[in-house]
């Protein structure tokens, strides 16, 4: 009779669950004196104020790739849409470079707040109420969320598609679900959060050496060791230790968005270093060879169709490099995080627009050379098709474009996603305003 008291309603069910105790669960002890609410607390209160950056910018890159967004069909989870702006050309690689740059440097202080509340995960029984129940699934939401967002994101980096699914769908989805468990987790915790910062100096936790450190109070949550050991470094070295892990993070991977003698030190970069030869030497997210681009269908051979307004032009490359030459310092963002600014040369596609009498189009579809693929295709919304800088792109830094970067033309528009900056064009139909 004592012991249902100290379970909510239906006691009898969690007491019934706390007798039926998994094999070996007594033998697992805890004993780092560094755990407690208020390092939980420190290191929840850094994600706290980090991660809807992330989750921001993640979002914002599904509304960038506009009609192309993947997934397509994802009923009432499908976001607001709205046109891409082109100004200012930087805003998809901020957004995009914050979503992956700032997601790798937090994965060190992720993985450290998860260990400081680990015990909790082997507390039994799990639950000693329906509302802890229900914390239960939110924690699961969250951390499970965020672990395979994680290790998705980082798979997607290095372009290693081992898990057989799209990784679009699955991020997306993953995401919300992610979304879901942080939201509630937060509305749970912050009080308790808040509560447990407050309990502690944190500058003088700065100043506490390890021969100082001594365990927090005991607390309900269990995070606090029963039968702590000695302390084999200080909070003040832990929260340097993962402070520097994120550091080492940000020097590995900053270098693929931030580019110049930086890029050398981003072992992360996507498809490493080595990525062409002279003016063309900076990073491709698909080669020719690798998106089926035919041997000869880029040589002399090589027509652009273009359609709009019921009129039809074809043009062969001689004839693209014969029209005005527009000339643009642009940057290239892949949803992968890394980016370069590069010196485009080529036609304005609202020039290309006026060859079939079309003056003001509200958008166009660019079609691609390569066969198979979700972007072998891409739709230009009217900004981007009017805008000034927005170019059927025939040289990079001076030279012809290489036939990886997209030779014999390729398109480049500020802002845009660069897997959307279609490479080995072969038509453009406009559409009327």
């Amino acid at each position: 009779m004592a012991e249902s008291t100290t379970y909510a309603f239906p006691a009898r069910l969690w007491a019934g669950i706390a007798r039926r105790r998994p094999p070996g669960i007594d033998r697992i002890v805890w004993r780092s004196p560094l755990r407690g609410p208020w390092l939980t607390s420190a290191f929840g209160a850094v994600l706290l104020a980090t991660i809807p950056i992330v989750i921001v910018t993640g979002l914002l890159s599904y509304v960038a790739y506009g009609d192309q967004a993947r997934p397509t069909d994802v009923g009432w989870l499908r976001l607001p849409m709205f046109d891409w702006p082109t100004n200012p050309s930087w805003l998809f690689r901020l957004t995009q470079g914050l979503h992956v740059g700032l997601g790798l440097v937090l994965v060190p202080v992720v993985l450290a707040k998860l260990w400081s509340v680990v015990p909790r995960l082997f507390v039994w029984p799990p639950a000693r109420s329906i509302a802890q129940v229900l914390e239960r699934i939110t924690l699961l939401m969250l951390v499970g969320g965020l672990l395979f967002e994680i290790v998705t994101g980082v798979l997607n980096i290095q372009y290693d598609y081992v898990f057989g699914f799209s990784f679009y769908t699955a991020h997306y989805y993953g995401a919300w679900v992610f979304i879901v468990g942080f939201v509630s987790h937060v509305a749970l915790k912050l009080p308790t959060m808040v509560r447990s910062l407050r309990s502690r100096s944190f500058a003088q936790e700065l100043r506490t050496r390890r021969t100082d450190t001594v365990p927090e109070p005991a607390d309900p949550d269990g995070l606090v060791a029963a039968d702590p050991s000695a302390p084999t470094m200080s909070r003040r070295g832990l929260l340097a230790l993962v402070g520097g892990g994120s550091l080492l993070t940000f020097a590995l991977t900053a270098g693929q968005t931030i580019g110049g003698p930086t890029r050398q030190l981003a072992l992360l970069l996507p498809r490493g270093l080595d990525t062409g030869d002279g003016p063309n030497d900076f990073p491709v997210n698909k080669t020719a060879e690798a998106a089926g681009i035919r041997p000869g269908a880029t040589e002399s051979g090589w027509r652009l169709a273009l359609e709009g307004a019921g009129a039809s032009v074809t043009l062969d490359r001689a004839q693209l490099a014969a029209m005005p030459q527009h000339t643009a310092v642009l940057p290239i963002a892949c949803v992968e995080g890394w980016s370069t600014t590069q010196t485009w040369t080529g036609v304005r596609i609202r020039d290309l627009a006026d060859r079939v009498g079309l003056a003001d189009p509200s958008g166009a579809l660019v079609q691609s050379l390569q066969e198979e693929g979700a972007f072998k295709e891409a739709v230009l919304n009217e900004g981007q098709v009017r805008h000034p800088d927005a170019l059927l792109a025939l040289q990079v830094n001076g030279v012809d474009l290489s036939l990886d970067h997209g030779f014999p033309a390729r398109i480049i528009v500020p802002a845009m996603p660069g897997v959307l900056n279609t490479k080995w064009v072969k038509s453009i139909r406009f559409e009327e305003a």
